[in-house]
């Protein structure tokens, strides 16, 4: 897989490569936060639709994500994000999706650096930008997807382009999802008030009830496979619900620095991330898990990585596959020697200010297993399998101990009951 980062000039116009002469593409377009169900049944069509007509399949990928770049526009005077600007909403970095896309089988991946510029373009400028520089042939589209300036070009209106000019086609993937929900319209983390999975407050309301709830929280109508939604369960501790819609589980990335020292004093060293995190951090709480270890990087003094994925220089293109060895998918597989379940610890230290107002998070995945780890300087992967517990102020040292050891234990349980039932559904799906 190809991958190729494009840059707008001033005036929103970007130098779109020539990807063949000869052959056409099969298109989608989209930021694809998360990677949840429904991106999966777009870039798999995408795909099969490429393959089908021996074209390439080509995915037009946004970051940032469109959502911060108006967002911080509209308090920020009309300006696009200064570089380096954090989105703590992003589900998943661009790495991620990536690695998912490559293992979907796509063939070339443009990374549109999007701007209020490149936003301010009419949707016909862009779809004749995507015919005449990549050989566009069809179009995949979620069936509500909407792009151009003020998102005028809705299905409908690109449809009425395609059948007009007939330059390309449109292949609309209906919405495969169990409907829509009500989503409060500002997410605010709520930490679970018991220990266990939190259920769904609005799952056993009346119909009346269900519309004071929406009304109190200016609750908004929104897709089960959504993004949004994922955000929302991931933000009350929902991990079994926030997993069912992404089709896999909810993880970050980050550099294991060095911390404080207790786990390790207490028999249950953990590995420590440092403050670049790559993906949305659930609500404080413990949680069961898994931790990958995905090797060591060549990372700036900073902790970001020093060679990343997509190429930062405009129109430079590089290959996917030419990561790390061994591989992250080998790193991430099931039963990997890499990877051991993990009972994962996330709170906020109210000392510490990052300069925005915010607390600082802290992540602290302890593996368990009866090797001694030493993971300093390793870039790892916490998956996500359940919520345990909310976040407890403990008296004294050994109540501490005899709780990580119960979280250790029932992590064990957890993770194992969650590999059980998947390989049932792998071995269904055979």
């Amino acid at each position: 897989m190809n991958v190729t980062t494009l840059i707008p000039d001033g005036t929103g116009l970007l130098d779109w490569p020539t990807l063949s002469t000869v052959k056409k593409s099969v298109v989608t377009v989209g930021g694809f936060d998360g990677m949840h169900r429904g991106h999966l049944a777009v870039v798999k069509r995408t795909v099969a639709l490429a393959q089908s007509h021996r074209a390439y399949s080509v995915v037009v990928m946004f970051d940032p994500r469109p959502a911060l770049v108006h967002g911080y526009a509209a308090t920020h005077d009309g300006e696009d994000p200064a570089p380096g600007t954090r989105d703590p909403d992003a589900l998943t970095s661009v790495h991620q999706r990536l690695r998912i896309m490559h293992e979907l089988g796509v063939d070339h991946v443009l990374v549109v650096h999007y701007t209020l510029a490149f936003a301010a373009k009419s949707f016909r400028f862009f779809l004749g930008q995507l015919v005449g520089k990549l050989g566009m042939r069809t179009l995949v589209l979620g069936s509500d997807a909407a792009m151009g300036a003020n998102r005028t070009g809705d299905i409908a209106a690109i449809r009425n382009l395609s059948e007009a000019t007939g330059v390309f086609e449109l292949s609309v993937v209906e919405d495969l999802g169990p409907g829509y929900v009500r989503v409060p319209a500002v997410i605010t983390p709520r930490v679970p008030d018991r220990a266990g999975e939190p259920q769904d407050p609005t799952a056993q309301m009346t119909k009346a009830e269900l519309r004071a709830w929406s009304k109190e929280h200016q609750g908004r109508k929104t897709r089960v496979w959504s993004s949004s939604y994922v955000r929302y369960l991931l933000s009350q501790g929902r991990i079994h619900d926030a997993n069912e819609v992404l089709g896999s589980r909810h993880a970050i990335e980050g550099l294991v620095v060095h911390g404080e020292g207790l786990g390790r004093t207490l028999g249950f060293p953990t590995a420590n991330l440092g403050d670049d995190i790559d993906g949305y951090i659930p609500v404080d709480g413990v949680y069961a898990g898994w931790l990958v270890d995905l090797g060591e990087r060549n990372h700036d003094a900073s902790g970001s990585e020093a060679t990343s994925t997509p190429p930062q220089a405009n129109g430079e293109t590089v290959g996917f596959s030419s990561a790390t060895s061994p591989s992250d998918e080998i790193r991430m597989a099931a039963h990997s020697p890499w990877r051991w379940p993990a009972a994962i610890s996330i709170g906020t230290k109210p000392t510490y200010d990052d300069g925005n107002g915010a607390n600082q998070r802290v992540i602290e995945p302890y593996a368990i297993t009866k090797d001694w780890l030493e993971l300093y300087g390793h870039t790892v992967r916490v998956e996500f399998s359940g919520f345990l517990s909310p976040q407890i102020a403990f008296p004294d040292s050994e109540a501490l101990k005899r709780a990580m050891g119960g979280w250790s234990d029932k992590t064990l349980a957890l993770v194992a009951g969650n590999e059980a039932k998947d390989e049932a559904k792998d071995e269904s799906a055979r």
